[in-house]
């Protein structure tokens, strides 16, 4: 209901603005026409319309599954200086959470690789990714290449690097490279080894020249593919967990502030460094999950990541100021 005056004079300054919201938002008048209707300058409307926005007197509601993500998109980009975010409605289901998120980074990756600039594109693995690919609008891209930017995993998967970059590149009638070696070696000396050969620096530079690039997060649990199947079998969960890590970027496992934790996992790893993806005109996370939420924000406060994709709860959790899953993220 609307409030009553206070006295029993008339407020011509708030008056005016009624009037101004009422043809403009009500009328559904054009600020010029509003202006010539009350015969003041469209600048007076302009005005108007923003001080009845600001005092309260005019409230926008927006009826939309879509508004409260609008919201935590706006605070996302404040919170971590994203360029770009979009945060995609809670599903009922938690199970179906990938679904959404994957399907909102085809989207994405749609206009993405459609821009010609676009010529060297990095993908990572994950399910989220792979879900991706079903949603991306095919064009014909044949002076694109897509480099897969893991090593990979111990057991095949559709989820891979090797199948995503794949399916991909034939999305776009591109190009495609692997990275032909396993994530992990089996001691920082093979690892040294393996990364001073031509063919895997040749491949590593390739990687940190990507126009852009899209990479998910995983937790540590065994629902993720890391731990299911990139785990070196010398490797146990329970030490990166005791060793501080919330979770895996590009295979670095993390603390939750987004610190490297200090285990041999990590300087087993054949990859780039997390710290190259700064030198990434546009990286692209995708993730969502309240599990996932810890390591979500400690990538985040890295800022690595230009563009982000998650879901309603997700986000929620990670602007709190103690990101939901804590307890999550050690379960099995």
């Amino acid at each position: 209901m609307p409030r009553g005056p206070k006295t029993l004079d008339i407020d011509e300054d708030e008056r005016f603005m009624a009037r101004v919201a009422w043809a403009y938002y009500v009328e559904g008048l054009t600020q010029g026409a509003v202006a010539e209707k009350l015969g003041v300058t469209r600048l007076r409307v302009n005005k108007a319309l923003a001080e009845a926005r600001r005092t309260g007197l005019v409230r926008i509601t927006l009826s939309s599954a879509f508004a409260p993500c609008l919201e935590l998109e706006a605070g996302l980009k404040a919170a971590f200086g994203l360029a770009e975010v979009h945060v995609v409605p809670a599903p009922e289901r938690a199970d179906d959470v990938a679904t959404m998120v994957g399907t909102a980074l085809g989207h994405l990756l749609s206009h993405v690789l459609a821009d010609r600039e676009i010529r060297l594109f990095g993908m990572s693995w994950g399910n989220t990714l792979n879900i991706a690919t079903r949603h991306v609008e095919p064009i014909g891209r044949p002076d694109l290449e897509i480099v897969s930017v893991m090593g990979g995993t111990t057991r095949g998967s559709d989820v891979s690097s090797f199948e995503i970059t794949t399916r991909l590149a034939d999305l776009f009638n591109a190009r495609h490279s692997y990275f032909p070696a396993p994530l992990y070696a089996s001691s920082q000396q093979s690892r040294d080894i393996i990364v001073g050969q031509d063919v895997f620096t040749e491949v590593l530079e390739k990687i940190r020249q990507v126009d852009a690039l899209a990479m998910a997060v995983g937790d540590l649990s065994n629902r993720a593919l890391l731990i299911r199947d990139g785990l070196p079998s010398d490797i146990s969960l329970d030490s990166l967990r005791a060793a501080g890590g919330v979770g895996d970027l590009l295979g670095t496992v993390l603390d939750a502030d987004g610190a490297p934790i200090d285990h041999p996992i990590n300087q087993r790893l054949i990859g780039i460094d997390y710290g190259d993806l700064r030198n990434v005109p546009n990286v692209i996370l995708a993730s969502g999950g309240l599990h996932k939420a810890p390591i979500i924000k400690a990538v985040l406060k890295l800022g690595v990541v230009d563009t982000f994709v998650t879901d309603e709860a997700t986000a929620a959790a990670i602007m709190a100021p103690h990101p939901d899953g804590g307890a999550a993220r050690n379960n099995p």
